[in-house]
C-alpha cells in the first residue's frame, strides 16, 4: 500500500502539495476594470462637452437667423428708399411751394420718413460717409476727386448711401474720395536728392 500512496502523491497538484503557484505579470482584475471605467467616464465627458457645444452653436445660429432674417428683404427695399430720396431731391423749390403739389410732396416725404422708421425698427441704419475717412469695410471708393480743402482719403462725395443691418454690412456706400491736388505747371516741385 505504501507504493499506492506514493503513486497518489505524484498525482496531487503542486498547490496541494504545499508549493505556491507561479506568479504571472498580469494586472489584478480590478485594476483592469478600473482603467476601463476611467476610459468610459472620459468618453461620457467628451460626449457631454460635444453635446453642449452643438447646443450653443445651434442657439447662436437661431439668434443670427432671427436677427438677420430680413436681410434680403431689407436689401430689396433699399432701392425703394433710393428712389424716394431721388424723387424728393429732384423737386425744384417752386414746385414744393405750389399749393396744388404740396399734398403730393408731403405724401412722398411722409412715405420716406415711414420707410426710415421701419428700417430703424429692424436694425437697418444708414452709414455716415461724408467727411469720414475711407473705410473699405463700409465704403466703396468709385472715384478720386482733387481737393485742397479735404485731407486725402476723406470721403467728399456720396453717390449712393450705404446701410448696415445690426452689425453687418447690408450695402456699402458708393463714394468719391479726396486726393491731393496735382501740382500746377508753374508750381515748384520739391525733389529730394
Amino acid at each position: 500500500m505504501s507504493d499506492e500512496i506514493k503513486s497518489n502523491e505524484n498525482e496531487i497538484p503542486e498547490t496541494i502539495a504545499g508549493q505556491q503557484p507561479e506568479q504571472t505579470n498580469e494586472e489584478p482584475p480590478f485594476a483592469r476594470l478600473e482603467a476601463e471605467l476611467d476610459k468610459l467616464k472620459q468618453e461620457v465627458l467628451y460626449a457631454q462637452a460635444e453635446t453642449q457645444n452643438v447646443r450653443r452653436r445651434l442657439e447662436k445660429e437661431k439668434q443670427d437667423a432671427s436677427a438677420y432674417a430680413a436681410t434680403g428683404f431689407a436689401r430689396d427695399m433699399l432701392s425703394v428708399a433710393d428712389n424716394l430720396a431721388r424723387a424728393l431731391a429732384s423737386l425744384p423749390g417752386e414746385l414744393r411751394d405750389d399749393e396744388k403739389l404740396k399734398p403730393l410732396v408731403t405724401g412722398i416725404e411722409m412715405t420716406a420718413k415711414e420707410l426710415e422708421n421701419v428700417f430703424q425698427r429692424h436694425g437697418v441704419t444708414k452709414i455716415e460717409a461724408l467727411g469720414q475717412r475711407l473705410d473699405p469695410n463700409r465704403h466703396q471708393a468709385m472715384i478720386e476727386l482733387e481737393s485742397a480743402e479735404a485731407e486725402p482719403g476723406t470721403v467728399v462725395q456720396e453717390m449712393q448711401g450705404g446701410y448696415m443691418i445690426k452689425d453687418r454690412l447690408l450695402r456699402p456706400a458708393l463714394v468719391g474720395v479726396a486726393k491731393a491736388p496735382a501740382p500746377k505747371v508753374g508750381d515748384a516741385v520739391d525733389v529730394e536728392a
